[in-house]
């Protein structure tokens, strides 16, 4: 378990490593290069409107890849996912800007960052089921919160090049050359997780399968629909606080506080790496008390804790955000740390790997394409951005009313007994 969980958790570092430098580029650089006849504001929104595309795309990758892993193993979504995902990453690292390409930089931009979606949007289903058929009942939600880790270190890993670089080039040197360093090395860190899981084997639970789902989305569609419904409003927030941290706050930081990129970034890594250092323990109360409390909890906090967290921005001290940042992501923690056991747990085993997919990754266009988009839009005016703070704890409310309405699945301490969940094929998925 500990060498698949470490693959699975190499894979998702990885690809979010390739979708979160995106991220930070378009808070910092992509406005001026790719939108320069646009205001800055205009520019900056522009930047996330191609950042976003990438959460679009990301429900299409996880039924593409949902159907290969449904029907031909979970084992292949973990290698073209990553493949793809590493592509279009290079490739956007080597797009020249607006200067010199005219609009077909941009759109060029949108191609390749559509690229990137579809890539993550079947990574996280195929590692999660990699993790969550191979463990035990009994710690399955430990052993499936590994690849919940590999966001906060791929966030780490890209950050912490765009920082080092940040600090060691020129503000012109960075805006004409350096940027791209982070989507080059992608190539690499690719290659690195492609060897890392080429010795894995296909899961017990999938081998066991007796007649597979010939279209998994059809079935999906038609007997879960509303269970895909109520897990991509529930996870909605968790994307939404994340991106707000990690995006958003990092644009709003450094062009209306006038904080430097550098602080800004530290503030905002410093709260990521205790977020993933805290998540296997999480992820154990889990499996202890149930998945579903850990969730309700988590959207109550997320609800509490926006308004102070952009009062604390609002400051510009470092510790003081720091702070800000820090209650958030924990908060958002307590709810993804056992969603990696959950979602696989509501479907049964033949249409798991697309019905956990297409949930997560909807939520990823409710909560994380919409939030840096309609956070700066929101904050522009001369005051604090309370208007992004409301937006948030509406997002709360929402998930925490899905949550209310799932049902629990974690195997009982002790002796076996049946699954409590019996609505919309859980119990099927609780019981494998």
């Amino acid at each position: 378990m500990a060498r698949i969980a470490m693959a699975a958790l190499a894979g998702t570092a990885v690809e979010f490593y390739d979708f979160f430098v995106y991220g930070t580029a378009a808070a910092l650089v992509l406005g001026p290069l790719f939108f320069p006849t646009f205001s800055p504001l205009a520019g900056t929104l522009a930047a996330f409107g191609t950042f976003a595309i990438g959460f679009v795309s990301r429900p299409l990758g996880s039924v593409l890849f949902g159907h290969i892993g449904d029907r031909y193993g979970r084992r292949p979504v973990l290698f073209a996912s990553l493949l793809l995902t590493g592509l279009a990453t290079v490739g956007v690292g080597c797009v020249p800007s607006y200067a010199t390409l005219g609009v077909s930089a941009p759109l060029l931009l949108l191609v390749l960052r559509f690229l990137q979606g579809l890539g993550v949007g079947g990574e996280w289903g195929g590692a999660v089921l990699l993790t969550a058929e191979h463990a035990p009942a009994g710690r399955r939600g430990l052993w499936s919160s590994f690849p919940q880790i590999g966001p906060s270190v791929g966030f780490l890993l890209a950050n912490g090049v765009m920082l080092a670089l940040s600090a060691g080039l020129s503000d012109a040197q960075f805006r004409e050359w350096g940027w791209r360093v982070p989507f080059w090395a992608a190539g690499l860190l690719a290659a690195g997780g492609l060897l890392l899981r080429r010795s894995l084997a296909e899961t017990p639970q999938f081998e066991q399968i007796g007649e597979r789902a010939r279209l998994p989305l059809a079935e999906v569609v038609s007997g879960h629909w509303r269970l895909v419904l109520l897990t991509a409003g529930a996870l909605s927030v968790g994307y939404a606080v994340f991106y707000a941290v990690s995006t958003w706050s990092l644009a709003y930081g450094t062009e209306r506080l006038g904080v430097s990129r550098t602080v800004m970034l530290v503030c905002i890594m410093a709260a990521v790496a205790v977020k993933g250092a805290v998540t296997p323990f999480v992820a154990m109360l889990g499996d202890r008390y149930g998945r579903r409390p850990l969730c309700l909890t988590g959207c109550a906090a997320c609800a509490l804790w926006m308004f102070p967290m952009v009062a604390l921005l609002q400051t510009a001290d470092p510790l003081l955000m720091f702070a800000g940042f820090l209650g958030a992501l924990l908060a958002f923690i307590t709810m993804f740390a056992v969603v990696g056991a959950y979602l696989p747990e509501l479907y049964e085993p033949r249409v798991r790997c697309t019905g956990a997919a297409v949930g997560y990754n909807l939520a990823g266009v409710l909560g994380g394409a919409l939030t840096p988009v309609v956070a700066t839009a929101v904050a522009g005016g001369s005051g604090p951005p309370w208007g992004v703070a409301a937006y948030l704890t509406a997002i709360a409310v929402l998930s925490l009313g899905c949550f209310a309405l799932l049902p629990e699945t974690a195997p009982a301490r002790g002796p076996a007994r049946k699954p409590a969940a019996e609505t919309e094929g859980a119990a099927e998925g609780a019981a494998a």
